[in-house]
């Protein structure tokens, strides 16, 4: 009696026209490792070449694609077999599939019904170690589906079988994963801090100037400027286990001080994989980083640390206030601005922005509130000259600091010089490693035989190799030391005690840089909160302290007129006093100056004219120079004014007018005989682009929106 094999049993499904096309042998394995260890799987899929055989296919008309081994079959992305079965597929050229089961074909529900749907457009059978399969057919349709879905169910239950394990294992503690440098793992699989001292000195040396430094940034240009490596060791290659060197990286130095090993703490489940952001192709991508209550475990303390927890929770803190987001200060950057990033609205609470205007060469900022404007085209909240704000809050700084300035005094020149015994002696070890290295190479040489020429010739230049760098890290180390040397003289640290001790003075040396001055407000400031009062010169600043403590103080900004100041009332009626008693602009400017009347804008002393614009306007006309006599036929023509006439009728300064004149924005010419009067040109249509100019905000011509336009001032201006 003749026993048929499942496939053999064919019910007439194969047929002429499938004999006629090819039949596919598909070989797939998951991993590299089952093609090692799982080498009976392997040879019972190329065995079925032989069943195409039995079913009527010629040898030579059988196709074996085994691309794909080693390839999971999760996705179709990655396996350039299965892409190229149903490419033979689509252009009707294979009349059978045969895979040792469903689940090599595809284990994805999508790429599996792609390629039932394409053998049943195209007419191709799919067959198994249970049978033969039409995919035309509604019966054989719905096993094929049924088997297809047991496939993608399989793989998820092996997962989650494997997951569960890797959970429940790392709950203990024994997960072993990657150690980052600075620590080892014995052979018993318990971790350690690496035995070499410079290692960890290096690690500990990353840690300790973020502290100081507070920025990434900071942290990589010491070690870039100190010459200071990263020591790790070899994952894999002949040098397996064995100290390398490499250049310190941002992304390493990020790392470092976000893994929570260093803090002694064990965890697993700290990055989960986001199918949004996962790109076909890479396996490792769509990792995010989740938040610590999300991690699937956490042990304090499982593990030796470097800082401790409070430390490394301080550095997330730090990180994350660096980052420029409109929640957080953000890093220290470039700017005379010396509040950017900390000053917030007294209006609306929300953080100001800070843009710099160039006044008389010399770059100042303004802090201002447009949220309203800028989201909701509302009106803009407020904006004020940031000077005024800068010199308060460092009154009242300096002010706090004077207490702790003889501490600081005392323990400066000792920080800066562990600071570079630190250093020094990263460097000495690197000198003492490079010495070994040199000894083992002259030990190896010594100890081979001489016949063996070609050993002993490849030890010679290894030895030869040692004592060079050797030698080159040595001079390295000299011009290091002669450019810092790593103890201070006496004059040195007298000079940096007495630095120290005088807080202003160090706050306005010339070695003081506008960075280090937002270091140090940052270090005892919070947030300044401002707020001013009215449409007045006075601000209302509100310090929040490191802790929590608040002191309310009012500064003073730059005004646009006098009419803005809040004793206006009180200089006009002085004003009028010192007129009745006789006194005329210069001598008022005086007494005023003396008696502590301040102008609008930056300046010491309220101007001659401005105190002669307010005589005229008490009543009290200033007595004038009897002008020089024009000469005949310069005075002013049709459409021609004299400046101050002009002024008069625009409502402006004269000064300002003057100084749209020497600018070139408007026409004119002068005498010429002094005090050399302008005589400008002003038409009608003249006169209303000059009022529309003058109804311009401050500073317009600095705003990318005004340097478009048509009238816009030259570039140097």
């Amino acid at each position: 009696m003749t026993v048929l094999m499942p496939w053999e049993r064919l019910d007439g499904k194969v047929t002429g026209r499938h004999r006629d096309a090819l039949a596919v042998v598909y070989v797939r394995q998951s991993t590299r490792q089952q093609v090692l260890d799982h080498g009976e799987s392997t040879r019972l899929q190329y065995a079925l070449t032989d069943r195409a055989v039995a079913l009527g296919w010629q040898a030579g008309r059988v196709l074996v694609i085994d691309d794909d081994l080693g390839k999971s079959g999760t996705s179709a992305i990655a396996r350039p077999g299965f892409q190229r079965l149903v490419s033979e597929v689509s252009l009707g050229h294979v009349g059978l599939v045969l895979g040792i089961e469903m689940s090599r074909l595809a284990r994805s529900g999508k790429d599996f019904y792609q390629l039932l749907e394409l053998c049943a457009l195209s007419g191709a059978l799919l067959a198994d170690t249970d049978g033969v399969y039409d995919p035309g057919d509604h019966n054989d349709r719905m096993l094929l589906g049924l088997k297809g879905t047991m496939s993608e169910v399989e793989l998820h239950l092996i997962k989650q079988r494997m997951q569960a394990g890797k959970v429940n294992k790392a709950r203990r503690g024994e997960l072993s994963f990657a150690l980052p440098m600075g620590y080892l793992r014995r052979p018993s699989g318990e971790a350690v801090l690496d035995p070499d001292e410079q290692i960890q000195a290096v690690v500990r040396l990353v840690f300790a100037k973020f502290t100081e430094l507070g920025t990434l940034y900071g942290v990589l240009r010491y070690l870039v400027d100190n010459a200071v490596d990263l020591p790790m060791r070899a994952r894999s290659g002949p040098d397996k286990g064995e100290i390398v060197f490499r250049r310190p990286t941002r992304p390493t130095l990020q790392w470092m001080l976000r893994s929570p090993i260093y803090a002694g703490i064990y965890a697993y489940g700290r990055r989960r994989v986001d199918p949004r952001r996962k790109i076909p192709g890479r396996p490792g991508s769509g990792k995010t980083v989740t938040a610590e209550d999300q991690w699937l475990v956490m042990i304090p303390g499982a593990l030796p640390a470097y800082i401790s927890e409070e430390i490394w929770r301080s550095n997330l803190a730090r990180l994350a206030a660096n980052a420029a987001r409109a929640e957080q200060p953000g890093a220290v950057r470039r700017g005379t601005a010396l509040l950017s990033g900390l000053v917030h609205c007294g209006r609306c609470g929300t953080r100001m922005t800070v843009r710099y205007h160039v006044r008389g060469g010399v770059k100042t900022p303004d802090y201002g509130c447009a949220r309203a404007l800028t989201d909701y085209g509302g009106p803009l909240c407020q904006r004020m000259a940031g000077r005024g704000i800068d010199m308060f809050v460092t009154e009242q700084v300096l002010a706090a600091l004077a207490p702790a300035a003889l501490e600081v005094s005392l323990h400066a020149a000792e920080q800066i010089e562990a600071d570079r015994a630190r250093v020094d002696r990263i460097w000495r070890q690197r000198l003492e490693r490079a010495q070994i290295a040199a000894d083992r190479a002259r030990r190896c040489y010594r100890l081979a035989e001489p016949e063996n020429r070609l050993v002993v010739r490849q030890l010679e230049h290894d030895w030869e190799h040692a004592l060079a760098a050797q030698q080159q890290l040595r001079e390295d180390y000299e011009r290091f030391t002669a450019a810092r040397p790593a103890t201070l003289t006496r004059a040195e640290r007298e000079a940096i005690t007495a630095k120290a001790a005088d807080v202003p003075a160090l706050w306005r040396a010339e070695s003081t840089t506008d960075t280090d001055r937002k270091e140090l407000i940052r270090a005892v400031l919070e947030k300044v909160t401002i707020a001013i009062v009215g449409e007045s010169e006075q601000v209302t600043c509100t310090l929040t302290w490191a802790g929590g403590h608040t002191t309310t103080g009012t500064a003073i900004r730059a005004v646009r007129t006098l009419e803005q100041l809040s004793y206006y009332p009180q200089l006009v009626a002085r004003i009028r006093e010192l007129a009745q008693q006789g006194h005329r602009a210069r001598p008022i400017a005086r007494i005023l100056a003396a008696e502590g009347f301040r102008p609008a804008k930056g300046s010491d002393t309220i101007g001659i004219r401005a105190i002669e614009h307010l005589l005229e306007q008490l009543g009290f006309p200033p007595n004038r120079r009897r002008r020089a006599a024009t000469p005949p036929g310069e005075e002013p023509g049709p459409q021609e004014w004299w400046l101050d006439d002009l002024a008069t009728e625009l409502g402006m300064p004269p000064i300002t007018l003057h100084a749209w004149a020497s600018k070139g924005w408007v026409q004119g010419r002068r005498l010429s005989v002094p005090p050399h009067r302008w005589i400008l040109h002003a038409d009608p249509d003249e006169l209303a682009a000059l009022r529309e100019r003058r109804a311009r905000p401050p500073g317009w011509y600095t705003h990318r929106y005004w340097q478009n336009a048509p009238d816009a001032p030259p570039a140097d201006d």
